[in-house]
């Protein structure tokens, strides 16, 4: 069974946006064509993503609602229930992809079991796939071992411009994994480069445009948040930009392996 198809190249992320920012994000979005929303658990925002979506005219059927189980949630028989409690925060039955959230920290918890058990929440129909963030080679390998490539619809990772992760974007492709990129604007740090800037200018584009576009012509979902209306909107427009592969090579070689997600505990040994 093939799962990456399905994963839609754009949507809107929702990290650090609490509260009514999140709600006002989310209904932005959505009113803006958005149809892809991607939340997590220890994001603390699922509930108020749930209220967005509610309050929206747009029909469930039509989303595709990401999250993600925290660590304190790997343990086999913890990763159900905190998924339906996640479900119920998000107001809906299902979600359309639950992705492990980082590797355990320390390997407290078999790789296999949780995965084992997003395989049964998926087979309940509380997701409609399953997928992994943050993951390294080794630990790619271990969740190919454990459940198969093809049970596995994508790796979230950090990409952008400055952090362009090819040994593991490699590896998933040769694995027929896809992947998602998150952080692909480096936190706005990409939207003062001279070379995007300068590519940017013969499109008629913005540089997040030119960012998001890259990582989609890679092949790559990418799901940039904002708080703002403007922005939102200007970012849906990346999917129409077309760059040349003059201006691909210019941004490949941007590359310098600056990782702005790297948590303590969390974060394993990057390839």
């Amino acid at each position: 069974m093939d799962t990456t198809t399905r994963i839609p190249a754009f949507g809107v992320g929702t990290f650090r946006l609490k509260d009514q920012v999140v709600i006002d994000s989310v209904r932005n979005a959505l009113d803006l064509g958005y149809r892809a929303i991607d939340t997590a658990q220890i994001y603390g925002n699922e509930a108020e993503v749930g209220q967005a979506i509610t309050e929206s005219s747009v029909p469930r059927s039509e989303l595709f609602i990401t999250t993600k189980i925290w660590t304190d949630n790997f343990a086999s028989d913890k990763v159900i229930p905190s998924l339906k409690e996640s479900l119920r925060k998000l107001g809906t039955d299902h979600v359309d992809l639950t992705l492990i959230h980082w590797p355990a920290p320390g390997q407290a918890v078999p790789l296999a079991d949780t995965l084992g058990a997003l395989m049964q929440a998926r087979a309940q129909g509380l997701t409609r796939s399953i997928g992994v963030s943050n993951f390294n080679i080794d630990y790619l390998t271990r969740a190919i071992q454990a459940v198969g490539a093809a049970n596995i619809a994508t790796n979230q990772i950090e990409l952008s411009p400055y952090l362009q992760n090819r040994k593991i974007v490699d590896f998933a492709r040769s694995q027929g994994i896809h992947i998602t990129s998150y952080m692909t604007l480096a936190y706005g740090k990409v939207l003062q480069d001279p070379v995007l800037l300068h590519i940017a200018g013969r499109h008629g584009a913005s540089t997040a445009q030119v960012a998001l576009a890259w990582a989609m012509q890679l092949g790559y979902a990418v799901i940039p948040s904002s708080t703002r209306r403007a922005n939102l909107q200007g970012n849906l427009l990346a999917q129409q930009l077309r760059l040349t592969d003059e201006d691909m090579a210019q941004i490949a070689a941007l590359d310098r392996g600056e990782r702005l997600v790297n948590p303590e505990g969390l974060a394993p040994s990057w390839d």
